[in-house]
C-alpha cells in the first residue's frame, strides 16, 4: 500500500502552541501530527454540518414561500396520471 506523506510546517502562537501541548499531556492525542489530523478532522466535519444546516434552511424557506405564494401542490398519483402514467 502506498501512502503519500506530505510535510506540512505549521506555526502557531505560543497560545495554541500550550493548547496543543494539553491535549497530548492529557492523552488525548499522542504527538502533535495526531492532535492536529484529529482537530483537521473536527473541522472538516463541523462545516459539513454547517452546510446540511444552511441547506436545511433554505428548503424550509423555499417551502414556506411557495406555501404563501397559493400555488397549487399536485401529489405523485396527479403528476403521474396527467402524464398518462399508470
Amino acid at each position: 500500500m502506498l501512502v503519500n506523506i506530505v510535510m506540512v510546517l505549521v506555526s502557531l502562537c505560543p497560545a495554541h502552541e500550550a493548547k496543543l501541548r494539553k491535549i497530548i499531556d492529557l492523552g488525548y492525542a499522542g504527538n502533535q501530527t495526531e492532535a492536529i489530523r484529529q482537530a483537521i478532522t473536527e473541522y472538516f466535519r463541523q462545516i459539513e454540518e454547517e452546510e446540511a444546516s444552511l441547506v436545511c434552511q433554505a428548503v424550509e424557506r423555499e417551502l414556506e414561500q411557495h406555501k404563501q405564494s397559493g400555488a397549487k401542490e399536485y401529489s405523485l398519483a396527479e403528476l403521474k396520471k396527467s402524464l398518462g402514467d399508470k
